[in-house]
């Protein structure tokens, strides 16, 4: 199992697939990362030599990726809430916050149902 910016990749599939494991990288990035590596794409983890290991870490090691991504997120985040703009406030509320209605769905970010009980009749 090779192990590239401490994530442990899985071995027994295609090399593009395997990178996107780390935090911070997709399927465009990893190709992208295996060219300039000069590694081919279609050749699975267990099949690399060490040197392309090497090769692939360099790249991997000039991205901006894992805790050091997560945190800046995070900081992004914060500093929407703290100037208290649209998106900040969303984020505050638990709220979708690009544009998407709320009256049906968004149960991912509203979390499960609060149920209301509802209104009472007045007895005469």
């Amino acid at each position: 199992m090779a192990r590239i910016a401490g994530i442990d990749i899985p071995k027994n599939k295609r090399g593009v697939i395997a990178l996107t494991y780390i935090f911070g990288i997709g399927r465009s990035k990893a190709e992208k990362i295996l060219g300039d590596a000069k590694v081919d794409v279609n050749t699975k983890v267990q099949d690399w030599s060490d040197e392309e290991i090497g090769r692939i870490r360099d790249e991997v090691g000039k991205l901006k990726i894992e805790g050091e991504l997560r945190s800046e997120i995070q900081i992004n985040i914060k500093r929407l809430m703290d100037i208290g703009s649209y998106r900040g406030i969303r984020h505050r509320l638990g709220l979708p916050l690009r544009g998407q209605r709320t009256k049906n769905n968004s149960r991912t970010r509203k979390g499960k149902r609060k149920t209301v009980a509802g209104k009472k009749k007045a007895t005469k």
